[in-house]
């Protein structure tokens, strides 16, 4: 598959496009990308190592850290997911409303559904997540005596495109779809507002010249051709330009749809 600068990426296509081309940026071996335990990658994993997670447990901590370092990775354009707090979005997520499945269908029957039908599973999200990550976690136990995170940038890669395009059983969870799931996860919590938690110091905004929430541009109505330079703005700063996050639990969803995130009618039913 072609590969993908991702500054020139990102800003020609948006969060949007990146959304429905992700597979070709984030599993494509790229010259830029830091192989896993180089010197490049460690700031972030170290930042990341401080934060106090609310629902994943250690082990499902470091497996979401260096999954999503695979596919949003820190190179020389920038900061990635890592480093932008993805973690602590995905983390927020779960551990709130969204994640017990607040507004999931949870009555039945539970059948197998059409492509166009959305999420068919009886999980919430929180126990989509809990039941894959205890399934990888065993197979790699099993498989090749380690876990996701110690092994190589190449090999990280190579088993998160087969969780992509295969159907094997993750205690329930399709494989295919709980990837799907943790890239959207993924893109929301570096493109979202840092109001919930991800996008720390507004590093994807800044990247594709995104302004945030201002609440007006009247004043530059009659303005044309003119380049927008003012730094982005989140919807949670005060007065002195300090965000602050809403809690975890009063988050509601932060932005677009995730395959897990919908379904009030059962269509497979």
């Amino acid at each position: 598959m072609e590969k993908l600068n991702r500054r020139t990426f990102f800003k020609a296509a948006g969060a949007t496009a990146a959304a429905l081309t992700a597979q070709a940026h984030a599993l494509a071996p790229d010259a830029t990308r830091p192989e896993h335990g180089t010197a490049a990658a460690t700031p972030g994993a170290g930042a990341q190592a401080h934060t106090a997670y609310l629902f994943f447990r250690p082990d499902e901590a470091r497996f979401v850290e260096a999954a999503v370092a695979r596919l949003i990775p820190l190179d020389a354009n920038g900061p990635g997911a890592l480093e932008a707090g993805v973690p602590n979005y995905i983390d927020r997520q779960l551990g709130g409303a969204w994640g017990a499945g607040e507004r999931l269908y949870r009555s039945g029957p539970w059948q197998p559904g059409l492509p166009g039908q959305g999420y068919q599973l009886p999980f919430t999200p929180a126990e989509l997540f809990r039941n894959a990550l205890r399934a990888i976690d065993d197979d790699l136990r099993k498989r090749r005596n380690t876990t996701f995170d110690k092994l190589p940038g190449t090999d990280q890669d190579a088993y998160l495109e087969s969780l992509q395009t295969g159907n094997q059983n993750l205690n329930g969870v399709p494989a295919h779809v709980f990837f799907a799931s943790l890239l959207a996860l993924t893109i929301e919590g570096f493109f979202s507002d840092p109001i919930y938690g991800g996008n720390k110091d507004m590093v994807a905004w800044k990247m594709i010249g995104f302004p945030g929430a201002y609440a007006s541009f009247y004043h530059l109505v009659d303005q044309h051709g003119i380049l927008f330079t003012r730094p982005p703005m989140s919807m949670g700063e005060d007065n002195r330009r300090v965000i602050h996050v809403v809690p975890a639990s009063a988050q509601p969803r932060a932005v677009g749809p995730n395959p897990v995130a919908g379904a009030a009618k059962k269509g497979g039913a």
